[in-house]
């Protein structure tokens, strides 16, 4: 017997069928089977009857609420233009329709967690705070006919399986990197990537803002790293940045779906951009010219200069204030033209510099060959082939208090091609199909780190090779959703098998989403 049915994963059947007595489930051919969604629900009891959206549907929220307002008003605006239907935002007390319930008694549920309860008269979302509820508001739309999701009136039935889901997330960190570096990527396509990840309970949005290539937000303390080390990308366009208005509006778009951003300035490394915007950045004093290409690992801040530390301080200080968000990513990956003696004290003076800014340290895992701050996180990206030794360092700074995010490179590097004939991406790491990006375990990935050390996964996407929307659904979708799950599902509900025939279930969804996507032969997708 799989997996899937071992565990907190429970999909029970009730009564005479999925749907109970009263709607059977030929009544309601639309109808998802209660929990068969992505990321699998920790757990999910179906029974009873089920519950359609009308003209009559009312979404009720508690009237003191203003979290739980603004997450119906959402709401509303994905379900009004399918439906066709007013769906008013109310604060009455009735007990039918869609309800929205905050309640401080409900703490098991954690930051994150909900109850959906589906039954003929209402479907009720429970949550102890506003993300749960966001949460569970994105189950209940995957509840739902995937023509839902459309932005013209559709003919519906629009049921909802009668039943309980009550769900938890296994790591606090689920994350997505977007490298808006390499090339540019504006404020609109930033805010439609951020609405994807929000409908696989992503929480924490990592902005790649700085690398060789590209100077992608501006400080004001240093006007030239936007304006002039902004002014090109990868082949050699026009660039650009966010101003410090686009950024916090990006910051408080991610927000309201319940995405942290953490933003990365890339050190000491990966600085080329900075570099050719002041001369004063470099050891030998002269701006090396602005670069266009893919190498990496040729550029260094120079670490022995008094100057990098203040054009440090002052850079983190302006992105830390912009930022509300508890990380700051720092970097600290293939620094190849920094001996590892500077590397060391690089680190050792950097930092500081984030601490004192109020904000945690997150450092690719190059990190643990220096000296982690205590509470930092270091984030591997390393293949089932790195040598064991580099392994094993990683891991050692793990059992010595150092948490973990896994971002296995030939796992969950989303710009990784899918086979040789795929027209997008990069292969360094090796092709990496859709059962390959779901087929492991965060848990025991890394030999010798406790599992207590893990804080979560994340999918990076680096633009090398991408610029523009579409390209960045292709190479997301399918496998975003997978890695998505590996954050949120508990273990016991891991099972290719099961998995994938849930996964082929989304396409319609994203048809109507307007996501294109690879139709891996993996996956047994619906036919047309």
């Amino acid at each position: 017997m799989v997996r899937a049915l071992v565990g907190s994963l429970l999909l029970v059947a009730a009564g005479s069928g999925v749907f109970g007595a009263s709607v059977s489930a030929a009544a309601t051919p639309t109808a998802t089977p209660l929990g068969q969604i992505v990321p699998a629900p920790a757990k999910a009891t179906a029974g009873g009857s089920a519950y359609q959206i009308t003209a009559k549907t009312r979404i009720r929220v508690d009237d003191d609420s203003r979290d739980a307002r603004r997450i119906g008003d959402y709401l509303a605006g994905v379900l009004r233009p399918s439906t066709g239907y007013k769906l008013p935002v109310t604060d009455d007390h009735a007990r039918d329709g869609i309800r929205l319930e905050l309640s401080g008694k409900d703490k098991g549920l954690g930051a994150e967690g909900y109850r959906l309860t589906s039954t003929g008269r209402s479907v009720t979302i429970v949550a102890h705070a506003p993300a749960g509820l966001f949460h569970g508001v994105q189950t209940l739309r995957q509840q739902l006919p995937a023509n839902v999701e459309s932005k013209s009136r559709q003919s519906g039935p629009w049921w909802v399986a009668g039943g309980t889901i009550e769900d938890t997330p296994r790591y606090a960190w689920r994350g997505a990197m977007l490298d808006v570096s390499r090339h540019f990527f504006t404020v609109d396509q930033v805010k439609r990537y951020i609405d994807e990840l929000a409908l696989y309970k992503v929480n924490k949005l990592h902005m790649h803002l700085s690398d060789d290539q590209g100077w992608r937000i501006a400080i004001d303390s240093w006007p030239r790293l936007a304006t002039y080390g902004g002014s090109t990308q990868v082949g050699g366009g026009a660039g650009g940045y966010y101003t410090k208005a686009q950024y916090k509006d990006i910051v408080k778009y991610a927000a309201s779906r319940y995405l942290e951003v953490v933003p990365e300035i890339d050190m000491p490394s990966h600085t080329n951009a900075a570099l050719a915007s002041y001369a004063d950045l470099n050891c030998d004093g002269v701006a090396p010219p602005l670069y266009t290409g893919t190498n990496v690992g040729f550029s260094s801040l120079c670490v022995k200069k008094d100057i990098t530390y203040k054009f440090i301080d002052d850079v983190v200080r302006e992105v830390a204030a912009l930022t509300p968000g508890k990380y700051l990513h720092i970097g600290g990956d293939e620094a190849h033209s920094t001996s590892q003696e500077d590397y060391v004290a690089f680190m050792a003076k950097v930092q500081p510099i984030v601490a004192k800014y109020g904000k945690t340290v997150v450092g690719w895992h190059q990190l643990t060959g220096a000296t982690p701050a205590k509470g930092a996180i270091a984030q591997y990206w390393g293949l089932d082939s790195t040598p064991a030794a580099e392994k094993a360092q990683v891991a050692a700074a793990a059992r010595n208090g150092t948490g973990l995010i896994l971002s296995p490179a030939d796992r969950t590097y989303l710009d990784m091609k899918y086979n040789k004939d795929t027209p997008l991406g990069l292969n360094w790491a090796g092709y990496v199909e859709v059962q390959r990006s779901y087929d492991w375990d965060p848990a025991n990935y890394l030999p010798g780190a406790p599992s207590s050390a893990v804080r979560g996964v994340e999918a990076p996407m680096w633009s090398e090779t991408l610029s523009t929307s579409p390209q960045l659904d292709y190479m997301a979708f399918p496998r975003l959703p997978g890695v998505a799950e590996l954050g949120w599902s508990p273990a016991a509900s891991h099972d290719w098998n099961t998995y994938k025939v849930r996964l082929a279930a989304q396409a319609p969804r994203w048809d109507a989403l307007g996501i294109g996507y690879y139709k891996s032969p993996q996956v047994p997708w619906p036919s047309a």
